[in-house]
C-alpha cells in the first residue's frame, strides 16, 4: 500500500452493505484506503443480511458523525432552501453497485461474500448521463441508479478517470420491466472558479443508504490539494457541510441550486466528526465528464517530479544562498527517468551520508507565474495545459535562477498505482518531520 511513501489512497466514501451465507459481517477495514497522513480514514457500515443486525466499523479509531450542527438561518432562508431541495431531487439519485471481495474469485469458496457499496450521483444532461464518484462504481460495467421516486434503472459505466476519481453513467432503461427512461431534468452546472471562503453550499444525496437527504454549510476553503491515486487532485473545495459515507458522488450546489462540486472525501482525526469535507470542483468535472462522454478517457499532463512546498529547515541546507534570503517555492525531490522534467534538465534532491536532504532545484515560477505551495503548480497545470504543451519552469539553483522548458506528455498507466489492500489499515503515522513529496501531474 505504501509505494515509497509518497502514494496515499483516497478516503472512500461510499457506504458499504454486505449480504453473505454466513453471520459474519465482511470486512470493509481491507477496502478502506488512508485519505491522508496523519488523518483519520473511512467510516463502513454494514449489515448482516441474515441477522438484520447492523454496526459501525471504524478503521484506526477515526468517526464520523452523522448528526448536523443546526444552522442559524431565519424562516425565509429555511422556505428557500426547501424550495431548493424540491427543485433537484428528482435530478440526484443513489448508485448500487457490486464491489469484489477477497475470495469472490475463488471456486474452492461456496460461501463467498456478495458486497453491495452504495453511492450517490446526479443527472449530467437529457441524454441520460450520469456523474459520480470512480470510487463508487470501482471496477463495475454495470450499476443500478434508483431516483427519489423509487424507479431503479440499470446504468452502463461509460467512462472513468481513475485519477480525478469521476466516473460517468449511462441509463439504459429500467432494471425489471425495461421499460422506457422518462425525460431526465439535469442539474445546471455552475462555474466554481467564482467560489469564495464563506459562500453557503448544500449537499444532497444517500449518507448510509438514507436517500434524499440534504445538509448545509458553507465554503471552507478553496484550491485544495487532495490525494489521490498516485497524483494529487487540485482545486478541491472544502466544506464543513455534513457528508458522510453514501454521499460520495452527490452533488454540492451553492445558493441558488448550481452544482459546484462532486462530494468526494472527508478527513476526521478525532471520535466525533469533524467537519472538514471535500469535493471536487464543477470545472474540472466538466472537462473530465465531457472527454468521458465523447471519448470514454481522459488523458492527463505529465510533468515526471514530486516535490513539496519548501520549508525552513530545507532552506537551510541549500547551497548559494544565504540564510537570510526569504526564499519561497517548491524543492524537487524525486524525477521521473527520461520524463518530461528530466529531459527539461530538472535537478532532484540528494541525501547526504548522514542522512540529511539537500534539496535540488526550487521551483519559484511557472509560465511567469510565481508559484509557493506544490498546490500552486499543481493547479496551474491541470487547468491550463494539455499534452503536448510546453511548460516554462523557473528555478533556484545554487542561488541563481534559471528558465527550463518541458514538454508534457500524457500520464503514465495507473496500474502501479492500483494496490489491492490485503489487510487492515496500519495505525495512523506520526507527523512527517518533512512534508511527504506530492507526484506533479
Amino acid at each position: 500500500m505504501n509505494i515509497k511513501n509518497k502514494i496515499i489512497m483516497f478516503v472512500a466514501l461510499s457506504t458499504v452493505i454486505t449480504m453473505i451465507s454466513q453471520t459474519s459481517a465482511f470486512d470493509i477495514s481491507n477496502y478502506v484506503g488512508k485519505s491522508a497522513t496523519n488523518v483519520g480514514y473511512a467510516l463502513a457500515y454494514s449489515k448482516n443480511a441474515l441477522s438484520g443486525s447492523t454496526h459501525q466499523t471504524f478503521a484506526d479509531r477515526s468517526s464520523f458523525e452523522s448528526v448536523a450542527l443546526p444552522l442559524n438561518t431565519t424562516s425565509n432562508q429555511t422556505a428557500n432552501l426547501g424550495n431548493l431541495f424540491k427543485q433537484v431531487e428528482n435530478s440526484v439519485v443513489q448508485i448500487t453497485s457490486k464491489m469484489s471481495t477477497p475470495g469472490s474469485n475463488n471456486p474452492t469458496n461456496p460461501q463467498t461474500p456478495n458486497a453491495t457499496a452504495l453511492g450517490s450521483g446526479f443527472v449530467y444532461d437529457s441524454q441520460g448521463h450520469i456523474v459520480t464518484n470512480g470510487h463508487v462504481v470501482g471496477d463495475a460495467k454495470v450499476v443500478d441508479v434508483t431516483f427519489v421516486d423509487g424507479n431503479r434503472y440499470s446504468a452502463k459505466v461509460i467512462g472513468t478517470d481513475i485519477y480525478g476519481d469521476i466516473a460517468v453513467l449511462q441509463i439504459l432503461g429500467n432494471s425489471t420491466h425495461q421499460q422506457v427512461v422518462p425525460p431526465l431534468k439535469p442539474l445546471v452546472v455552475g462555474n466554481s472558479s467564482n467560489l469564495e471562503v464563506g459562500d453557503q453550499v448544500i449537499a444532497i444525496g444517500n449518507p448510509f443508504g438514507l436517500s434524499d437527504t440534504m445538509t448545509t454549510g458553507i465554503v471552507s476553503g478553496v484550491g485544495r490539494l487532495l490525494p489521490g491515486t498516485g497524483f494529487s487532485i487540485p482545486n478541491a473545495i472544502q466544506t464543513d457541510a455534513p457528508i458522510n459515507p453514501g454521499n460520495s458522488g452527490g452533488p454540492l450546489l451553492n445558493a441558488q441550486g448550481q452544482v459546484i462540486g462532486m462530494n468526494t472525501a472527508i478527513l476526521s482525526g478525532t471520535d466525533t466528526f469533524s467537519g472538514v469535507g471535500f469535493a471536487i470542483p464543477s470545472n474540472t468535472i466538466t472537462k473530465i465528464a465531457s472527454s468521458l462522454i465523447s471519448r470514454g478517457y481522459y488523458i492527463h499532463p505529465y510533468l515526471g517530479l514530486s516535490g513539496a512546498t519548501l520549508t525552513s529547515d530545507l532552506a537551510e541546507n541549500l547551497k548559494g544562498v544565504p540564510s537570510t534570503t526569504n526564499l519561497k517555492g517548491i524543492y524537487v525531490d524525486t524525477i521521473t527517468k527520461n520524463g518530461p522534467a528530466d529531459k527539461a534538465g530538472i535537478h532532484g534532491s540528494t541525501t547526504d551520508q548522514y542522512a540529511i536532504k539537500h534539496p535540488g532545484d526550487i521551483i519559484i515560477a511557472v509560465d511567469g507565474h510565481n508559484v509557493t505551495r506544490i498546490d500552486d503548480m499543481i493547479s496551474y497545470i491541470d487547468q491550463h495545459k494539455s499534452v503536448g504543451d510546453n511548460v516554462t519552469l523557473t528555478v533556484n539553483r545554487n542561488g541563481h535562477d534559471v528558465d527550463l522548458t518541458a514538454t508534457l506528455t500524457a500520464r503514465p498507466s495507473p496500474l502501479p498505482f492500483l494496490v489491492v489492500r490485503a489487510g487492515p489499515p496500519s495505525p495512523i503515522p506520526s507527523p512527517p518531520r518533512h512534508p511527504p513529496p506530492a507526484p506533479s501531474p
